[in-house]
């Protein structure tokens, strides 16, 4: 694929080892390496598209730069993609892909180079994906006063480590392409075969290949910029969406941090959540993406978004919105997910790696493995050791399907819709024990208050019954004084009259005497009975019984001298 004066190989009904490369989809690629190497936002990974019925074949240096975009399924921008080549049937196919953002610093290159080479190479045989040929991209537009040229001139020692890497791993690179400004350069031209200034790539899409491949149902859906511009942080409000997360971190974050109260702010986030898909479904979708995401971040207020942002920092509450994952739910939730990832303002931006990761996973279960892999990168760019986004990203990388990260969360749902129904049923057989309890604790209770009333009030009663009696008794010897008083005034009387001089004090003295003692006796008695009336509590009006059947006499019924 050197020679950039024709085709690539004859005709397309000969077949030739070198010749026509049919873009078809890609096998399963490699992960990124071990520690200490760069984070590889695009890892070997399948073409993104259905695969066209007929292949869509590729003879030409201009034919391949154009067919990039459909490759990938976006228009790539600042990046390094490393494309592997299988030679089979006598063609050569395109296999596993890599793909890096290209490193500022002129250093780092060597390391770089070196990582993606091993990534798409080495991590390709182990998955059965070994790669006979290597195309390398260098997409790259000029900075302002920078010529598309000089970029080629500024990556070449870039390139020139990315073919070493390769060779030194056993796989050449039979192409290397710089693109830029809307024209591109060959870096494996043997001279003289491409123009100073490079070859014009035309109007994009304008190519018979664009027509053959939308034709076959590849699609080019806009440049790497717009999909991260879905999932970023807009200009305006920020002030107000960062005071609306202070509030609601320094409500909910002790919530959550707290195992009694957790549990209600999962159930608070996840209904806030349901509401607001509710509204977005209420909305139809609009032909523009940026206009339906505009649309989107109208539907949730600063304070709704601010607390599913923090409600979601919470795994439980992430792992429950996880199930959104299939039909209209995963449809709504990502679009939920793409306009709280917007929300994450200021210092919040690593409070992103939620709804992120949400974002991607919903996208991917939808089968958009192109967003999804960029959301998740971009999840792990926010928070590198976000494990959840970890695993999602690999695991889509490698190839592994949606499907059965979906059966897994399946599993976990019916598992913890177990447990709650366990818990529940706990709870109430708990509640019918306390219940029973309770009503035999007051069956006892009543029996005893019976026992007690039955018993106490007949003591009560038999000292009153006593003080009534003395009562009674003070009364006629009070009468009989009141008798013999009367009798010692009129023999008194009669004496006066009658001038006797028969001493009459002395009775009279030993009849008061008499009437002190009664008196005295009297209060006794009246002190007895308030006592036995108090200690029986206060009696009903009317009439009452005593225990033996006879009428009880109140206080007030008797006469007191």
């Amino acid at each position: 694929m050197t020679n950039h004066n024709g085709a690539t190989g004859p005709a397309e009904h000969q077949p030739d080892p070198h010749g026509p490369t049919p873009v078809s989809r890609p096998a399963h690629g490699a992960h990124p390496g071990g520690p200490g190497v760069p984070d590889l936002d695009g890892a070997v990974d399948p073409i993104d598209c259905p695969e066209p019925d007929t292949p869509i074949k590729v003879r030409s240096a201009s034919e391949l730069a154009d067919a990039l975009p459909y490759i990938l399924g976006y228009r790539p921008e600042d990046c390094v993609v490393l494309l592997g080549l299988r030679q089979r049937d006598g063609y050569g196919r395109f296999g596993g892909r890599v793909r890096l953002g290209i490193p500022a610093r002129a250093e780092d290159w060597p390391a770089v180079a070196r990582q993606l080479a091993r990534s798409l190479i080495i991590g390709g045989e182990h998955r059965g994906d070994k790669s006979d040929a290597i195309v390398v991209f260098v997409c790259k537009e000029p900075t302002e006063g920078e010529t598309g040229r000089r970029v080629r001139d500024r990556l070449q020692l870039f390139v020139q480590l990315l073919r070493t890497s390769c060779g030194d791993f056993g796989v050449p690179v039979v192409e290397a392409l710089c693109i830029s400004d809307g024209r591109f350069w060959s870096y494996c031209c043997p001279g003289g075969c491409c123009p100073p200034e490079g070859t014009s790539m035309g109007l994009p899409g304008s190519s018979a290949l664009a027509a053959a491949a939308t034709y076959a149902g590849l699609q080019v859906r806009g440049s790497l910029k717009e999909f991260q511009a879905r999932l970023r942080p807009k200009d305006g409000a920020a002030p107000e969406q960062e005071a609306a997360l202070d509030a609601a971190r320094r409500t909910l974050r002790p919530r959550i941090d707290d195992e009694t109260s957790r549990p209600a702010v999962t159930t608070a986030t996840l209904d806030l959540a349901r509401r607001a898909m509710v509204r977005l479904a209420d909305r139809p979708t609009t032909p523009g993406r940026m206009d339906m995401d505009d649309q989107d971040d109208a539907l949730l207020t600063h304070d709704e978004a601010a607390a599913l942002i923090v409600g979601l920092q919470d795994r439980e509450t992430r792992d429950e919105a996880a199930e959104w994952m299939e039909g209209t739910d995963a449809e709504l939730a990502l679009r939920l997910w793409r306009a709280l990832a917007r929300r994450c303002v200021g210092p919040y931006g690593d409070h992103a790696a939620a709804p992120l990761a949400l974002a991607g996973w919903a996208a991917w279960s939808t089968g958009d493995n192109l967003e999804a892999r960029e959301a998740l990168a971009m999840a792990l760019a926010a928070d590198p050791d976000y494990l959840f986004a970890l695993l999602l990203h690999t695991a889509c990388n490698e190839g592994l399907g949606a499907e059965a990260i979906r059966e897994c969360i399946r599993r976990g749902r019916a598992e913890r819709e177990a447990a709650a129904e366990e818990r529940a049923a706990a709870a109430a057989a708990a509640a019918a024990a306390a219940a029973a309890a309770g009503a035999e604790a007051g069956a006892g209770a009543e029996d005893r208050q019976s026992a007690a009333v039955g018993h106490e009030p007949s003591g009560v009663d038999d000292e009153a019954t006593g003080a009534d009696g003395e009562l009674t008794a003070a009364g006629q010897e009070l009468t009989a004084t009141n008798r013999e008083l009367t009798a010692v005034e009129r023999e008194a009387e009669a004496a006066e009259g009658m001038g006797s001089s028969r001493p009459v004090l002395p009775a009279v003295g030993a009849t008061a005497l008499r009437s002190s003692r009664t008196g005295a006796a009297l209060r006794r008695a009246n002190a007895r009975q308030r006592a036995a009336g108090g200690a029986r509590g206060p009696r009903p009006k009317g009439p009452s019984t005593r225990p033996g059947g006879r009428p009880a006499r109140s206080g007030g019924s008797r006469r007191q001298r």
